[in-house]
């Protein structure tokens, strides 16, 4: 099969960008025709490709969408039919505005992968718009997680097959130190902005650090709150206790040698750092935000805090701070729920996906 992915831009080191290479490297692996293709940039893709992938782009330099939407359909529908693609999933939902119009009337197949919570547009009123369409024009639509199927199937209208296929891990599960080897860390790691609800991780540390002698809250990642988010650390007066380490392509070592793991998001669409706190068999607390948390740390012994609250979120870290013998426990917990996300585990749900698309009405009609 010869199967397009389509993303905004493939040169960016995003979560989206990551798991959609890791699974078009998969299909490639398993005999496939796999072209990634940006709508800008996309000739240097940060995230290794299979050596039988080849790249595409649709624009060179970064524009207005709005403006070039006539002539980013022509050129997608022109590589569609120059590559003679089976299918084509498109990694972004709010590109099925321009998706739909350039597949109109070729046979393919025409899937949607949804990498954000479905109740939240992220501040562009065209994504609701644009899952709508999707509903009613694609073959299939794949979510994260199951809450966020329900979503879909109750807040659209139309003939796509709806399926929820979580995220594959970037890490194989590992070989792990004993609890006694670890370091009396906190880990935590993503991009430093509001969504990620540091500020409420601090607020929660304040409270864990007077009773947690020793122990460190570690912040792996850079963003724009940085500065507001050390200063804040000062005014609570915890400053010595929290790292803040910066971006780094070696977060194996953090996710090795910490103790636990916390989340502190305020919302999700599916959380990648959880799976990767569970591959190296982390105890996880996390804020029981909407879709993720509760379907990931299902079975593994971690502690779901009521979402946005601090003080719940701190005594779920001193849970575990004070708990050595139950983070072993989890320790296999984890290890074996993250077997569930390894992408061999996930790869069979993607074939089924590209066979159910074969199945939707709007295929049928076109292979008449």
């Amino acid at each position: 099969m010869k199967i397009v992915f389509l993303g905004g831009n493939f040169d960016l080191s995003g979560g989206t960008e990551r798991v959609a290479t890791i699974i078009a490297n998969e299909l490639a692996e398993a005999g496939h025709e796999v072209v990634v293709a940006s709508v800008y940039g996309g000739e240097k893709p940060f995230f290794s490709l299979h050596q039988r992938i080849e790249t595409r782009s649709l624009f060179r330099q970064v524009g207005r969408t709005l403006f070039r939407a006539p002539l980013l359909i022509y050129r997608l529908r022109k590589l569609l039919k120059a590559e003679q693609a089976d299918a084509l999933i498109v990694v972004e939902s709010m590109l099925a505005l321009f998706t739909i119009p350039a597949t109109a009337g070729l046979d393919l197949k025409h899937i949607c992968w949804e990498h954000f919570n479905f109740n939240n547009d992220l501040g562009r009123k065209g994504r609701r718009i644009a899952r709508q369409l999707a509903a009613k024009y694609c073959d299939v639509i794949v979510t994260l997680t199951e809450r966020d199927k329900q979503y879909w199937q109750n807040g659209t209208t139309g003939s796509a097959r709806i399926v929820s296929i979580p995220n594959p891990s970037p890490f194989p599960v590992q070989d792990v130190l004993p609890v006694s080897d670890k370091e009396k860390v906190v880990l935590t790691v993503g991009r430093l902005v509001p969504i990620k609800g540091y500020d409420l991780l601090l607020s929660a540390w304040a409270l864990v650090a007077p009773d947690a002698p020793g122990w460190k809250l570690r912040v792996v990642g850079d963003g724009p709150e940085m500065q507001r988010l050390c200063a804040q650390a000062r005014d609570l007066g915890v400053e010595q206790s929290v790292e803040f380490t910066g971006a780094t392509r070696n977060v194996e070592e953090h996710y090795r040698n910490a103790a636990l793991f916390c989340m502190s998001s305020r919302f999700e669409g599916f959380p990648m750092v959880l799976l990767e706190a569970l591959s190296f068999g982390l105890p996880v607390v996390s804020f029981d935000c909407e879709t993720g948390p509760s379907e990931v740390l299902e079975g593994t012994g971690g502690r779901l805090a009521a979402a946005l609250d601090v003080e719940d979120l701190a005594e779920n870290l001193l849970h575990f701070i004070n708990s050595p013998g139950e983070r072993s426990d989890v320790r296999a917990l984890s290890l074996h729920k993250a077997l569930d996300y390894q992408p061999e585990a996930v790869m069979g749900r993607w074939q089924e996906a590209l066979e159910m698309a074969d199945e939707s009405p709007k295929t049928r009609e076109q292979a008449r």
